[in-house]
């Protein structure tokens, strides 16, 4: 875990106006202010990015997107390029979460083809897979990880895999309140990390932080982080209450 920077990221979904965002920014920035032992991001829908922005500017707060397009520009209605991102200072960006999968048609080819757009255009990706609640109960979890790791990753380079943060989210675990036992989330971080390590080989591997994305809050925090495997957490309910997201970020201290 030497080899690994902890990130702790908001996911906050279709929530907030930039008011709103101002505020929340402005609520939760010195609460976090110093806690530099993980990278702390907030990727927010796009229209209130810019007031965000605002708002953490000069903090250790950094502004996300939840989502971006494979092309560069061209007929897609409602769609935001890599480049157009780029363009407002946008670093980070959620690829493949599974709510883009089980709602908006998402495949691992289409996350795979925002994946590589994303890396382009020189931005460091958050890529989202797990598996749903039948392939866990059947057994087939590791199976699962592994085909999405491989299809999500085609033709990422070593290289660019330093740009890539990838978020273990058991489907399972997100907006249920269920969560995962440290030791399952873990288990799967791990598997994860061996299927990197047959791709990249083991430097590239250890040095990947993997987090875990499912249901992670105030709670139980500190005993998912204090596991090898995991290497921070994608936050969704507990992004939107500072008093949660802080505790989170004091468990990764």
């Amino acid at each position: 875990m030497a080899n690994r920077r902890t990130v702790i990221a908001g996911n906050w979904k279709m929530n907030f106006t930039p008011a709103q965002a101002t505020a929340f920014i402005e609520e939760i920035k010195p609460m976090v202010a110093g806690k530099d032992n993980c990278d702390i991001i907030f990727c927010a829908p796009y229209v209130t990015i810019d007031a965000a922005q605002k708002a953490a500017a000069g903090s250790n707060i950094k502004i996300g997107a939840e989502n971006v397009h494979f092309a560069k520009s061209g007929a897609y209605t409602g769609e935001v390029s890599a480049e157009m991102l780029r363009a407002i200072g946008v670093e980070y960006v959620i690829i493949g979460h599974s709510e883009r999968r089980q709602y908006f048609g998402e495949t691992d080819a289409t996350v795979n083809a925002r994946t590589k757009a994303a890396l382009e255009a020189g931005m460091k990706v958050i890529l989202c897979l797990g598996e749903v609640k039948e392939e866990r109960l059947s057994g087939i979890t590791r199976e699962v990880v592994s085909m999405q790791t491989k299809l999500d990753l085609a033709g990422v380079s070593a290289e660019q895999m330093a740009n890539v943060i990838i978020a273990y989210e058991p489907v399972w675990a997100i907006g249920t309140g269920l969560t995962a036992t440290p030791e399952q989330a873990d288990e799967t971080c791990g598997q994860i990390r061996e299927v990197l390590a047959e791709i990249y080989g083991a430097e590239v591997a250890e040095a990947t932080t993997i987090q875990y994305g499912g249901s992670m809050n105030d709670k139980n925090a500190a005993e998912l982080l204090a596991k090898q495997h995991v290497d921070g957490g994608l936050i969704g309910g507990a992004s939107l209450v500072a008093a949660k997201f802080t505790a989170i970020v004091d468990a990764a201290q």
